[in-house]
């Protein structure tokens, strides 16, 4: 066994974006394209030598591959220790915690989270920091320099490493530890939640569905719902990862999970249905009849967080990205508690999280998550919400209602134009960038503009400037449109439109969101122009 350095050059595009960099699983495989980020990883956050770090993923195709690979160049590098889940398994909110409660160096994620797995699909790899949370624009844009000036890596020539073994071994001079994937997350859950309570629940006839997708999170769920607190068995379904996550789209939207909607909108719908994605970061709430959005189930976590024994003094304040439904907002205002609005990005939460200012936060994107890790945390919310069921006795229509009732409903939707031509969907945004300071006081399908802007955060811990974050345009009627493009996608651009209308009329709560939003919808068609401009009559996705 020795050390190789490998003679390499720079390789254009290696840019992380909101969550690390992806790319098509062929192109990670690409000569020289896993290696060379991952040598820019070392680089820029100031080599490995010495550190300790966590690895996993979601067990995606190339998963096994990548995470030797890995392996191997840490211990190149003089890593003292590196903590790998069995099999290379570790959903996201497990790799943050093991980070965490270790006290590691940080972590390398192998992971596209919700993104489509197999080998025409999309790989990723992220880089999260000694807090637990993906690695700040300070961190990402050094990465990003080191990947234009590389020209050589460091490569440990050896067998693989056994990782399907519980134990240590060494890899020359590091240590490699394989964990238990499931077993530290499971006791964190525990801690934070009324297990009894929950358990209660299910032997008083409570049925639910957990839809894993094939992904991560499955043997998680199994161990968590089924094992711990006795659901019934089978209440976990497409529990075991697969490469390809069984040929389907492991997004928990009621798009890509509607096996599950079907059965939660059936006549002999189980009480409570719930679904994660790739990585085990997101989650979808369902009730029997009743869809969940993700901004309206931050809401009603936020405003019902005392029934929880981790939240049961209160919460120092909650935080959502900016495209997320203002609903919590109110819940805040009515808690007398801040509330935060940052650009899409969990790491954008993590200085709120570190420095105490908020405990609660949120994305429409189906991410919700709190203080006890620092990425969003799929299982952890299914289990919030069985908590809060578990303690108000409601169905989730029920707790939906007077949730409105109480506070206005936020009608709330996204409208996804996938795979656009990128030159086209910039031009839009360019376009519309340049008439943002006219729209204010202008008409379109009836509704008056009253503001429009181009969202930028200025961080209250760090002081940090974020630039180019969102375009946002108010109407009257509590109405607003934002528009942006994604930066998860592999190919092409996908141009996100957000929509929303506050309703506040109890007797006008229980309408088709799209019906509500109709008007909205036309609004932003009238201005954006997104028919002229990207070709399309309607959206890819609507969630």
């Amino acid at each position: 066994m020795s050390v190789q350095t490998i003679a390499t050059q720079p390789i254009e595009g290696q840019k992380p974006g909101t969550s690390g960099l992806r790319k098509k699983t062929r192109v990670f495989q690409g000569h020289h394209y896993l290696e060379n980020f991952i040598q820019s990883i070392w680089n820029g956050i100031g080599g490995v030598a010495g550190k300790t770090l966590v690895l996993g993923g979601d067990g995606r195709h190339f998963n096994a591959e990548a995470a030797q690979v890995v392996l191997r160049m840490a211990a190149a590098s003089g890593a003292a220790k590196v903590i790998v889940g069995q099999n290379a398994l570790l959903s996201t909110p497990a790799a943050s915690n093991l980070i965490r409660d270790r006290g590691t160096d940080g972590g390398i994620i192998l992971s596209a989270s919700h993104n489509p797995g197999g080998p025409d699909g999309d790989f990723g790899v992220k880089f999260n920091t000694p807090n637990g949370g993906p690695a700040p624009e300070s961190v990402t844009n050094k990465i990003f320099e080191a990947t234009k000036t590389l020209t050589e890596y460091r490569i440990f020539e050896a067998q693989d490493v056994n990782l399907s073994i519980l134990g240590a071994s060494m890899l020359g001079d590091t240590e490699i530890e394989v964990v238990d994937p499931v077993a530290e997350y499971a006791k964190l859950m525990e801690r934070l939640f009324d297990f009894g309570a929950i358990r209660a629940l299910f032997e008083g006839g409570f049925r639910m569905r957990f839809d894993a997708m094939h992904a991560v999170t499955g043997p998680y769920a199994t161990a968590i719902l089924e094992d711990r607190l006795g659901a019934a068995p089978g209440t976990v379904v497409n529990g075991i990862p697969l490469p390809d996550f069984g040929k389907g789209h492991p997004d928990p939207n009621p798009i890509w999970a509607k096996t599950l909607m079907d059965e939660m909108m059936g006549a002999d719908a189980p009480d409570f249905g719930a679904a994660s994605d790739g990585d085990g970061d997101r989650n979808m709430i369902v009730g029997r009849g009743c869809y969940v959005t993700p901004s309206d189930s931050l809401a009603v976590l936020a405003a019902n967080a005392t029934v929880v024994p981790a939240y049961a003094e209160g919460l120092k304040g909650v935080a959502r990205s900016m495209p997320t439904s203002r609903a919590v907002d109110r819940v805040a205002a009515h808690l007398g508690i801040d509330c935060y609005e940052t650009p899409t990005g969990w790491k954008f939460f993590g200085n709120l999280l570190d420095a105490g200012r908020a405990t609660l936060c949120g994305e429409e994107s189906a991410g919700t998550g709190s203080d006890h890790v620092r990425e969003k945390d799929g299982l952890w919310a299914v289990l919030f919400w069985l908590n809060i069921l578990a303690a108000k006795g409601q169905p989730v229509s029920e707790l939906m209602a007077a949730h409105w009732r109480d506070f206005g409903r936020n009608y709330y939707s996204r409208h996804d134009y996938e795979g656009v031509d990128s030159a086209a969907a910039n031009a839009l945004m360019d376009d519309l960038r340049a008439r943002l300071a006219d729209l204010p006081g202008t008409e379109a399908a009836g509704l008056t503009v009253e503001a429009a802007d181009e969202f930028a955060y200025d961080d209250p811990v760090d002081g940090s400037r974020s630039e180019g974050q969102g375009l946002r345009i108010d109407l009257t009627g509590g109405a607003r449109i934002v528009l942006r493009l994604s930066g998860t996608g592999t190919e092409g651009a996908t141009l996100r439109v957000y929509l929303e209308r506050l309703e506040a009329d109890p007797d006008k709560m229980d309408a088709d969101p799209q019906e509500a939003l109709a008007p909205v919808i036309a609004a932003a068609n009238h201005i954006a122009g997104i028919a002229d401009r990207t070709g399309r009559t309607a959206p890819d996705v609507i969630t």
